[in-house]
């Protein structure tokens, strides 16, 4: 098996390439500049139409789209443990938890941030604000689904849903309410930034903000 990952930091392809760590297998990474457009260049339109990333190339195929990507890898390395395998008592949950993060949270967060450049920039506040909610929504959603105790989102180990959420958690950390001013997500979200291969994620992709107070 072979993987090289098309990335740009904190970007979508960070829950990938926390995957791709905690997973533990040989996989090479290529920087994407977002900032100076890297992701509409020719070459790059060639592994990737969309122009996002990430872009996964899997022996030697480019695949796209962070959330299926997740439960690929998933799928091709069943002994990670980190999707319940089929017929487990989880395996609807984490479904239901994937495609909701997918479906509801992440469109939410780009019509936040790209509000004025996908639509029209006369509209961009309300379409901010209509974003605004459904993301706090969708933490709500999240942090009650925690209240129970649980240490992670499906089951009782880390899981692809795991790595999806705290990626998406990241980018409210400069909105009006972030998600750790949510009570069980703030728990939840300092156990994981805990984790070696979370804290191994940042320091590749050079990221300082949003980690745990050292000691």
């Amino acid at each position: 098996m072979s993987y090289i990952l098309y990335y740009s930091p904190g970007a979508a392809s960070m829950a990938v390439h926390w995957m791709l760590l905690e997973l533990g297998v040989p996989f090479e990474t290529r920087l994407v500049d977002i900032d100076a457009g890297a992701q509409h260049a020719p070459e790059y339109l060639r592994l990737n139409p969309t122009g996002r990333v990430p872009t996964l190339v899997i022996d030697g195929t480019p695949r796209g789209e962070s959330t299926a990507l997740l439960m690929l890898l998933a799928e091709r390395h069943p002994e990670s443990g980190l999707a319940p395998l089929p017929n487990a008592t989880e395996r609807p949950e984490w479904f239901e938890t994937m495609i909701y993060l997918a479906n509801a949270l992440l469109p939410a967060m780009r019509s936040w941030f790209y509000a004025a450049t996908d639509g029209e920039p006369a509209d961009a506040t309300a379409i901010k604000e209509f974003a605004r909610r459904q993301i706090e929504a969708s933490m709500e959603r999240l942090d009650k689904t925690l209240g129970d105790g649980r240490p992670y989102l499906v089951g009782d180990r880390l899981s692809t849903a795991d790595f999806l959420a705290l990626m998406l958690m990241r980018w409210t950390r400069n909105m009006p309410r972030p998600a750790t001013s949510w009570p069980n997500l703030a728990r939840y979200v300092e156990r994981l930034r805990a984790t070696p291969s979370f804290l191994e994620l940042n320091k590749r992709e050079g990221l300082t903000e949003w980690q745990n107070a050292s000691p």
